[in-house]
C-alpha cells in the first residue's frame, strides 16, 4: 500500500459488500434455473469469482463463471473473447462484473458479444462505481460507490486472488 494512499474498505468490508451484491443478485433472478456470471480480466474476474462462491451459498439456481478477455488500451480495435459461443447465451440472465467503475468504456464494450445473442436480461456489478461516466452505462448493483475528482486513482488491491482493499 503506497504512503499517499487512502484505505477505503478492508478485506471484511469488501467481503460483506460482496456478500451484499451477491443477495442483491439472487433477489434480482430468484426464478432463474441458472445465471452466467461474466467478469472482465483480470481483477473483474476476481471479484467475479468471490460474487459467485458467495451466489452459490444462497441461490438455489446453477450459476456459470466465465472471463471476459479484452485490450483495455484498444478495445475498438480488438476482438472481444468469451467462453461461450452466442447459441449459449441464448435465453440466458448475463451478470456482467468489473472492479472499478471510472468512464464506463470497458464495461461498454464488454457488453458487446451480448449484444448479438438472444439473452433474456443483463445486469452489471461492480465493487466500486467512481461516477465518472463518460458513456451511457448503467450500473445496477455496485458495493461502493464513489464522488472523487478525475485525478484521484481508485483500485483494488488483491492478495492470493482474494480482494485485500480498495484504495484511492
Amino acid at each position: 500500500m503506497n504512503q499517499n494512499s487512502t484505505l477505503l474498505l478492508d478485506q471484511k468490508q469488501i467481503e460483506q459488500r460482496i456478500a451484499r451484491l451477491a443477495y442483491q443478485i439472487y433477489e434480482d433472478n430468484v426464478e432463474e434455473k441458472e445465471i452466467i456470471i461474466a467478469g472482465i480480466l483480470t481483477n473483474g474476474y476476481l471479484v467475479a469469482e468471490r460474487l459467485c462462491k458467495a451466489l452459490k451459498s444462497i441461490a438455489g439456481f446453477s450459476i456459470k463463471l466465465i472471463e471476459i478477455e479484452l485490450d483495455k488500451k484498444s478495445q475498438v480495435d480488438q476482438e472481444i473473447k468469451i467462453e461461450l459461443r452466442k447459441e449459449e447465451l441464448t435465453g440466458k440472465v448475463i451478470i456482467l462484473v468489473d472492479d472499478v467503475l471510472n468512464s464506463g468504456k470497458t464495461m461498454m464494450y464488454a457488453l458487446k458479444p451480448f449484444l448479438s445473442a438472444d439473452i433474456k436480461k443483463i445486469r452489471t456489478v461492480v465493487l466500486v462505481d467512481r461516477n465518472h461516466r463518460r458513456y451511457p452505462v448503467a450500473i445496477d448493483f455496485s458495493g461502493l460507490t464513489l464522488s472523487t475528482t478525475m485525478q484521484d486513482h481508485v483500485s483494488v488491491e488483491f492478495e492470493n486472488d482474494s480482494a485485500t482493499a480498495v484504495l484511492t
